[in-house]
């Protein structure tokens, strides 16, 4: 008799079981949709753009469709300057940018991009990375960061040439916050214009230059307009970009899905360092097409340039102690940073990964 009833009783919960798995309220306790806006500000073509595309569905088919993710790329959703606070009040959940778009906020974070010479643009994504996840900037505690990544070293891309440090007397160069600050110490006048609006402050003579790497002659088609490009390796910077999320809304994503967004931000991680350094070959290929000048400095040339980015860092320096960090441990910062670069450049040489920029090993 007590058999039976077991039976009868197991029976029982086996069809409420049956019941609950194909109700709404079963089907909404297995896996309730999420929704999530991601922002860009690259146009789509861009490969920048097309890769973060190719994250979001990715999440999409590890989470089984659980995560869906609108893509709104080209600054249709936020601008690159309303980024990090959109994301912060939720207008989108996931954004692209870097933060010279917000100059000043992310002052620590602010180290990885002076003026050290990065060799590649795959040290300078690996750096970024590697920085932060040393340091943990608290100024950044708001946010999940998911992974930087930065561009290729900077070059001095313009309409007159830059042979030696005393030609950009008088020139009015694009670059804003740190590299801003360079361009300041090289006797130049710094523009803080939006990336969008460069190629048309170029063609009008509103700027006479920019300060990007060769990707842009391309992407941005500034090898139309612009016919010089000058390589100083003491000035080449990279902004520290960043795909991030507020720390509130990750914190409230199930624990499976959030297992899926960090597995995956792994490997992104690794898939935009890569795409940094290879969309420098098709754009100094299109420059020489469009009939561009390449310049590298060298000897006493370089040696002023130099110059000019060891002043930038002292400046710095003098600014953090002002904001209160003990001096020995913001010099501990680019220590570390200066030290960790060169320790990267090796492994790239041993990984055989090529650039348009470095020492002949990786060229």
């Amino acid at each position: 008799m007590m058999k039976h009833r077991n039976l009868l009783t197991l029976a029982g919960i086996l069809c409420l079981g049956m019941l609950l798995a194909v109700s709404p309220l079963g089907a909404q306790a297995q896996a309730k949709t999420i929704n999530l806006k991601a922002s860009n500000f690259f146009p789509p073509p861009a490969s920048q753009s097309k890769l973060l595309a190719q994250f979001c569905a990715d999440v999409e088919t590890r989470t089984n469709g659980q995560v869906k993710i609108k893509y709104f790329p080209g600054g249709s959703l936020l601008k690159p300057t309303a980024t990090m606070k959109g994301v912060e009040k939720g207008i989108a959940d996931i954004g692209l940018a870097h933060i010279e778009y917000t100059a000043g906020r992310f002052p620590v974070m602010e180290a990885a991009e002076l003026p050290l010479g990065y060799a590649t643009g795959w040290v300078a994504n690996q750096i970024m990375n590697e920085f932060y996840n040393k340091f943990m900037p608290k100024e950044l505690d708001k946010f999940k960061i998911l992974w930087w990544h930065a561009n290729a070293p900077a070059l001095l891309i313009t309409k007159k040439p830059v042979r030696k440090v005393e030609d950009l007397k008088g020139m009015t160069i694009r670059a804003p916050g740190i590299m801003g600050d360079v361009i300041k110490q090289l006797g130049a006048v710094a523009a803080p214009t939006s990336i969008m609006e460069t190629y048309d402050a170029l063609s009008k003579g509103v700027i006479d230059g920019v300060f990007t790497p060769f990707e842009t002659l391309r992407t941005f088609k500034f090898g139309e307009v612009a016919k010089y490009v000058t390589v100083a390796r003491p000035i080449g910077q990279s902004y520290p970009f960043f795909v991030a999320m507020s720390k509130k809304k990750y914190d409230k994503l199930p624990p499976n899905v959030q297992l899926a967004i960090d597995g995956l931000a792994g490997q992104y991680r690794e898939r935009f360092a890569l795409m940094w350094n290879a969309i420098e070959f098709p754009g100094k290929a299109f420059g020489a097409k469009m009939g561009v000048e390449y310049i590298e400095v060298s000897g006493a040339v370089e040696a002023k340039f130099q110059a000019a980015a060891d002043a930038v860092v002292e400046s710095y320096v003098k600014k953090m102690t002002g904001k209160g960090f003990a001096e020995a441990e913001v010099r501990g910062w680019i220590s570390y940073l200066k030290k960790r670069a060169d320790e990267l450049l090796e492994i790239q040489k041993f990984y055989q990964i090529k650039s348009t920029v470095g020492p002949p090993e990786v060229r």
